[in-house]
């Protein structure tokens, strides 16, 4: 059979390094190949090559077995190639519809295009309401609007990118259970992922990318996770190791918190109760998009409300900012890296001194201390592993994992009393999620209350102790995480009723008991 994808000695360098050094392999039609590799191994320069985002400056590819040197995505997409990028591109105040017209060459009039989204999303076990605002669809619907909006163009290849980063168990299965039906008709997917277990259970072949050469290809059916873990990163991968604590004194309460979305489409918070006791970690799992943003921005100042709905040892922060927050322990590192997390066009030094000029000392008298400001920088690099040529370099030039390996060690490097992560390993490479994993293990292990917000269910039950839900702003009852069936996290993330009660009654409880405190604290 001729392979409908060829790839011989594909080179592309930019200044100061090769993102992909003679790379050369083959997807035949109706295979599901994985492309494997760490953080800035050259994969997504690969697939911008073949999806005409970027020209390789030397190499060739084939299609169909003819030459295949695609200018630009249009010409991709005409050649039959198309791609489900890791970050939506949709219009959130758009309906299905008109996201899908946006991303087609000459769209039909809209209500033959809404007949063919519903025939095509259910002909594919991804069901859409053509007329529903993309602002009101959680992250799974979201996604089949990319993949429908694919599907509509009869792709021959279809590139996917993370794909399971925003999904419940449950929506997994159903991605799957279409990824096999468009293999059984003779479309091929390049599939890139960090999950490796998922590559083993969907993928036929796999390519892995180390430092942008190819160091190895396999059937990813007959290696394990370890190994193929191993063929990434060119060692062992070492497992997280818990560091023997018991739980302490409870650091951080939350009681009846309420709060607006800042955002037209976001989540409401609801109600919110929970307590986190020193040396424990708190994880909370949900669907993007059930308000994980607003509840880290909650807890993290940026969204202030009533004292009492937040206190950190007792103390009422609820109404302070995030400054007074960090300076008392309380410190935080949200989900999206550039422009939240970090400056994209400042060094980082200037991004260590953003987030740790009060807890480090690198400020005196309104000026900057310098010297102490890049010993930071530099301890954040050498401590976790962050490649870059320097600290002298803008964060937008690190790559995702990279710079999130920065942000996270910034924050762990503070000592907080309390952190709290939204998705800390997003987009990270198995060596280096095993290292955040474990530095965050270690904080809890040293007196450290944590929480991590994560969609990444696996993550959380490997390093939490208690485990709780979000949906639609409500959250969970906090549960142990020992146990737990992905049937019950999965019947949590879709908001059961029984677990509704049973947070509601444990809100209840813990407002309780903060009242009854404060009574206590006020009485004459």
């Amino acid at each position: 059979m001729t392979d409908l994808l060829t790839i011989q000695r594909l080179t592309k360098a930019y200044p100061g390094v090769v993102a992909n050094d003679d790379v050369s392999f083959s997807i035949a039609p109706g295979e599901i190949h994985a492309l494997l590799g760490e953080n800035g191994a050259g994969k997504s320069t690969l697939v911008k090559m073949i999806y005409g985002l970027v020209k390789p400056d030397s190499g060739t590819m084939a299609l169909h077995g003819a030459p295949f040197s695609p200018a630009e995505p249009r010409a991709a997409r005409a050649a039959g190639v198309a791609m489900v990028f890791q970050h939506f591109s949709l219009f959130e105040a758009l309906n299905v519809a008109e996201n899908v017209g946006l991303g087609m060459e000459n769209p039909p009039p809209i209500r033959e295009l809404a007949r063919e989204i519903r025939e095509v999303s259910h002909a594919y076990g991804l069901p859409l309401d053509p007329r529903r605002l993309v602002g009101d669809l959680s992250a799974g619907e979201r996604q089949r609007v990319e993949i429908i909006r694919c599907l509509l163009q009869d792709p021959k290849l279809l590139i996917m990118d993370e794909p399971t980063s925003v999904l419940t168990p449950q929506e997994v299965e159903i991605l799957f259970a279409t990824l096999n039906k468009l293999k059984s008709e003779g479309t091929a997917i390049l599939y890139i992922s960090h999950k490796l277990e998922e590559i083993r259970a969907l993928c036929q072949g796999a390519t892995i990318l180390r430092r942008g050469k190819v160091v190895g290809a396999c059937d990813p059916r007959q290696a394990s996770a370890a190994e193929l873990a191993e063929m990434m990163v060119g060692e062992a991968l070492h497992t997280p190791d818990r560091p023997p604590s018991e739980a302490g004194k409870v650091v951080l309460q939350v009681a009846g918190l309420t709060s607006e979305s800042v955002s037209t489409f976001g989540t409401r918070l609801q109600n919110i109760g929970f307590e986190v006791r020193a040396g424990e970690v708190l994880g909370i799992g949900g669907v993007a998009g059930n308000g994980q943003d607003e509840l880290l921005s909650a807890l993290s100042g940026e969204t202030m409300g009533a004292s009492e709905t937040v206190r950190l040892r007792g103390e009422p922060i609820g109404h302070l900012p995030p400054n007074p927050r960090r300076t008392r322990g309380m410190l935080s590192a949200p989900e999206e890296r550039l422009g939240h997390a970090a400056a994209p066009d400042m060094s980082l030094v200037d991004n260590a001194v953003l987030s740790g000029w009060q807890r480090e000392d690198l400020t005196r008298g309104g000026f900057v201390r310098w010297g102490r400001a890049r010993a930071f920088a530099d301890k954040i690099i050498s401590t976790f592993d962050v490649r870059t040529p320097g600290a002298h370099v803008a964060a937008r030039a690190l790559s995702g994992g990279n710079l999130q390996k920065f942000v996270i060690g910034r924050e762990i490097l503070q000592r907080p009393d309390v952190l709290v992560v939204n998705q800390p390993t997003w987009g990270v490479d198995a060596a280096a999620a095993a290292a955040i994993r474990q530095a965050l293990l270690d904080l809890a292990g040293a007196g450290a209350a944590v929480i991590v917000i994560s969609q990444d269910l696996d993550e959380l039950m490997e390093v939490s102790d208690r485990f709780a839900a979000l949906n639609a702003g409500h959250l969970s009852a906090p549960r142990p995480a020992r146990g737990l069936t992905m049937e019950q996290i999965g019947l949590m993330l879709g908001g059961a009723h029984d677990m509704d009660v049973a947070h509601t009654e444990e809100a209840e409880h813990i407002k309780e008991t903060y009242q009854d405190s404060h009574h206590e604290e006020t009485r004459p």
